[in-house]
Parts: C-alpha cells; structure tokens; sequence
C-alpha cells in the first residue's frame, strides 16, 4: 500500500518528506560506509559478512541469503575473509556437504570495530536537546518496533 491510500494527502506528504529526510540523513549525508570500508580495508559487503557472522555461526547458503548474494558470491566474500584470517570456515558435523562459517578473534575484533564506526552518531544529531534526542528515540523504536512485527 502506499502512503496516498493509508492516510489523507497531507499526512501522506509529511510522511513521505519525512522518510526522505531519514533516507538523506542516513545514506547520503551521515552514511559511514566509505569510512568503514577505507578504515578497515575492506568492501562494504566484507564488512555486512563480518557483521553477520558477529552474531553467530551461519552455513554459506544462511550467509549468501542474509547478504541477498548468490552463492558464487558468497564464496568469494568469504575466501577473502578467509584469506585475511578473519573467518574460519569448516565442514558441518551434521551434513558434511555444507561448510559453516565462523569468525575467528581477529574477525570478531574486526566485526567490533565495524559496529563502532557504523554507529558513530553524526555531529547533527550530537547537537540535539535531551528533550529533542528523547522525542526522536521513541519515535525510533516505535519505527524499529513495526519493522520487528
């Protein structure tokens, strides 16, 4: 459904200049991608495997459908990782034909500092009030909360 069809045209207006504004802020002007990537020296979708594995074990195929990558992909993500000794990747107990992958401490260390640089609030949002940041987190988890649901 669209916004048109949910709520009547100026609360469908606000709603979409709002989700702009949230898209500009987050991809475009405050986005910590580039700096992750050069940071740490690897590509954006290094980083999104590392994060993902930060959160526990996966087979190849769990990883290639939690990145949206085909397998292929997947497997050349990982032999880079793996070639830099940030993950393990080893036979499943279970199925001896899926391989499993896990980080290893330098990998965990690496996903940690991801995490950090990525969740670097920018200056704007520093520079709140209490009341301002207090208002935006609830509106936040109430959009967090739907996305759960």
């Amino acid at each position: 459904m669209t916004a048109d069809q949910l709520l009547d045209a100026p609360a469908a207006d606000a709603a979409e200049r709002v989700w702009r504004r949230m898209r500009t802020m987050v991809l475009d002007r405050h986005s910590r991608r580039r700096e992750v990537c050069e940071t740490l020296d690897l590509s954006f979708i290094r980083v999104k495997a590392l994060l993902r594995l930060a959160r526990g074990p996966s087979t190849m195929h769990e990883l290639a459908v939690s990145l949206s990558t085909d397998r292929p992909y997947t497997t050349v993500v990982i032999d880079e990782l793996e070639r830099r000794e940030l993950v393990l990747r080893t036979v499943d107990p279970d199925d001896r034909r899926r391989r499993v992958v896990e980080l290893t401490d330098a990998g965990r260390d690496t996903a940690h500092r991801a995490e950090r640089l990525l969740n670097d609030p920018p200056e704007v949002l520093l520079h709140l009030s209490p009341a301002d940041l207090a208002t935006l987190d609830r509106i936040t988890d109430a959009l967090a909360g739907d996305a759960d649901g």
